[in-house]
């Protein structure tokens, strides 16, 4: 099987070269930029799974660059930046950013971050299966698990969890996820509030904390997908094939663990 393709767009030489060097040593490809026109270039030849991206590039603002790759190619596109404000970060996400780390930071949590990108940049490949960790999404059967317990759900509420799940953990607004999940309503986007607690009752232990499906004050709501990412790697729970629980002792204690503690 190849080895997974990241992309590397820094300009300042040390640093590309000792992230590409730590990328490599975890067995991905990695193909370095530095520049705009080199990240451009590189990418349309190599189409790689995941481009990590320092938006002050010589020759041009890397956030043109992270539009371009969401419109061209959809890659899960790290950020790492030593602008510091939230506002920073926010126009980063929206210009199609799936995650922000901000400089300077620690390499085990860097690596972290590009690991749980290719996770979701892989399931974002498979038509069939989303797989966010602890979340896995049917798209075929519609049918929804997590920690490998079926959830049962509604149409407006699959519609409503896919459409968060595809916006790789940013938020959207009431008026979008109303546009994404239902585009033949008329309704006000306000109704989308309504189906957000009905999922929230069957996705969080509880409902009036949530921490998967989160409120973003003045834009919308977001799924928590780090949150079930971390969850999947702590418990370390087996999963069947088809998607149903393996059984035994130590799948029940994960579900119990994920329910009790880390979604209250």
């Amino acid at each position: 099987m190849a080895p997974i393709s990241i992309q590397i767009v820094e300009s300042n030489p040390h640093l590309r070269s000792l992230l590409g060097w730590h990328l490599q040593q975890l067995g991905y490809a990695v193909h370095p930029a530095s520049t705009l026109q080199q990240a451009r270039d590189v990418a349309q030849a190599q189409r790689p799974v995941a481009v990590v991206l320092d938006p002050d590039l010589p020759d041009g603002d890397g956030l043109e660059l992270c539009s371009w790759l969401q419109q061209v190619q959809q890659p899960m596109i790290l950020m790492i930046s030593a602008r510091s404000s939230e506002a920073d970060a926010v126009a980063a996400l929206r210009a199609g950013a799936d995650d922000y780390l901000r400089k300077p930071f620690g390499m085990q949590e860097f690596l972290a971050r590009v690991q749980a990108l290719v996770r979701r940049g892989r399931s974002r490949s498979s038509p069939a299966l989303l797989d966010y960790g602890a979340l896995r999404i049917d798209l075929i059967q519609r049918r929804v698990w997590l920690l490998d317990r079926a959830i049962e759900l509604t149409p407006q509420e699959f519609s409503l969890l896919y459409a968060l799940a595809q916006a790789g953990g940013m938020p959207l607004s009431r008026a979008e996820i109303l546009r994404r999940a239902w585009p033949e309503s008329i309704d006000n986007p306000r109704t989308v509030d309504t189906h957000v607690l009905s999922l929230r009752k069957k996705l969080e232990a509880d409902p009036r904390q949530p921490s998967t499906i989160q409120t973003v004050r003045n834009v919308g709501y977001r799924l928590n997908l780090e949150r079930l990412e971390l969850t999947w790697d702590e418990t370390g729970s087996n999963r069947s094939p088809n998607g149903g629980d393996r059984g035994g002792t130590s799948s029940s204690i994960a579900r119990s663990s994920l329910l009790s503690v880390s979604l209250g």
